[in-house]
């Protein structure tokens, strides 16, 4: 099992350093990323994209997990959390919960990454401890701290990963054209399953940016007021 992070490897001496850069090789990886999804990237076609030879790649990264660290850390440079002093601990973590949740959407191929490894770099250390420090605020430490964190982070990869899914290999379909494109099937469906089939046609059918903004929001809601009875401030 690789233990190793791109965070705590030594970093190599300057002099030695080829042209290109780390943060060439990484905003190359974003956009391969951000296009094609995590199954296209590889180091072959990172180096061939920067016109560049497998030895200036390997020289800052060893490998696609230290790649996809850097990778990862950048757009968590994105997130961002509401300072709890201002805004109370409650609407901090909601607005913590909502810029993460616009990250993973615009960049879908952060869903699997998270928990595969401990995030290090500075842009999710820096986002880590903001959010740590509102629930700071609101009066929780050590585990109870943890557990509520954890709690709002887990939710908001669970419904994010969900609708980027959805975007990522429904591209250009809609929820309603979907649910049209059942047809025999769905009536089939009905048969057996009426309650299931009428949900369908009546909510799944109309899965528009309004209706994906209101379940999240419910269920921020819902995740936030079962937190509040564990507040002390």
């Amino acid at each position: 099992m690789d233990h190793t992070s791109v965070w705590t490897r030594p970093e190599r001496s300057r002099r030695e350093q080829p042209t290109l850069s780390r943060d060439q090789i990484v905003a190359a990886a974003l956009e391969l990323l951000d296009a094609e999804g995590l199954a296209k990237l590889s180091m072959r076609r990172l180096g061939t994209r920067l016109n560049a030879g497998a030895t200036s790649v390997y020289w800052h990264v060893a490998n696609k997990d230290e790649l996809l660290e850097l990778a990862l850390d950048h757009v968590m440079a994105e997130v961002s959390v509401p300072d709890p002093a201002e805004t109370g601990w409650r609407p901090a973590a909601a607005g913590y919960a909502r810029s993460l949740r616009a990250m993973i959407l615009r960049h879908p191929w952060t869903v699997t990454l998270f928990g595969g490894r401990p995030m290090l770099g500075p842009n999710a250390a820096r986002a880590q401890d903001e959010i740590l420090a509102v629930f700071a605020h609101a009066g929780l430490s050590g585990f109870p701290l943890e557990y509520a964190w954890s709690l709002v982070v887990d939710y908001v990869i669970g419904a994010a990963g969900g609708e980027a899914s959805w975007r990522t290999h429904q591209a250009g379909t809609s929820a309603g054209e979907w649910v049209t494109s059942l047809g025999p099937y769905l009536d089939r469906v009905s048969a057996e399953r009426p309650r299931l089939a009428a949900h369908i046609r009546e909510i799944w059918s109309k899965g528009d940016a309004e209706i994906l903004e209101d379940r999240f929001t419910f269920g921020l809601e819902s995740v936030l007021d079962g937190l509040a009875p564990h507040m002390s401030r």
